[in-house]
C-alpha cells in the first residue's frame, strides 16, 4: 500500500503528515543532541545524560540517534545504552503501527 493509499483511506490525512513532521523534527533534534553530547566528551564539558537523550529517542528520535550511533561512533560500545536504544526504537514502532491500525482499519 503506497502512502498516497494510506492516505486516502485515513479519516483526516493531515494525521498522518503530523506524524510524519514530528519524527523528522525529533530526529534532527536527537541527532543534534548526540553530536553535541560528542562534542562535549572530547573537551571534557558537561555532557547530555543519557537518561535525555533516550528520552529523546523515546519521543520519536531513535531515528536520528541511529544515525548519530553509527555515523558520529558515538555511544557505540556501550552495551547497555544499545540494549535500551533498541527497546525504545521497538517501542516507537509498535506505537507508530497501533496508530495506524487506529486510524486506517478502525476508521474503514
Amino acid at each position: 500500500m503506497t502512502t498516497l493509499q494510506l492516505a486516502s483511506q485515513v479519516a483526516d490525512p493531515n494525521v498522518l503528515y503530523v506524524v510524519g513532521a514530528w519524527y523528522l523534527v525529533m530526529g534532527l533534534y536527537t541527532f543534534m543532541s548526540f553530536a553535541r553530547d560528542k562534542h562535549a566528551a572530547r573537551r571534557h564539558r558537561r555532557r547530555t545524560s543519557e537518561r535525555h537523550l533516550h528520552i529523546l529517542e523515546l519521543l520519536g528520535g531513535f531515528l536520528g540517534a541511529w544515525i548519530a550511533i553509527l555515523v558520529l561512533r558515538h555511544k557505540s560500545r556501550k552495551l547497555s545504552f544499545l540494549v535500551i536504544s533498541v527497546l525504545t526504537s521497538g517501542a516507537n514502532f509498535v506505537g507508530v503501527s497501533l496508530l495506524l491500525y487506529l486510524l486506517v482499519f478502525k476508521s474503514v
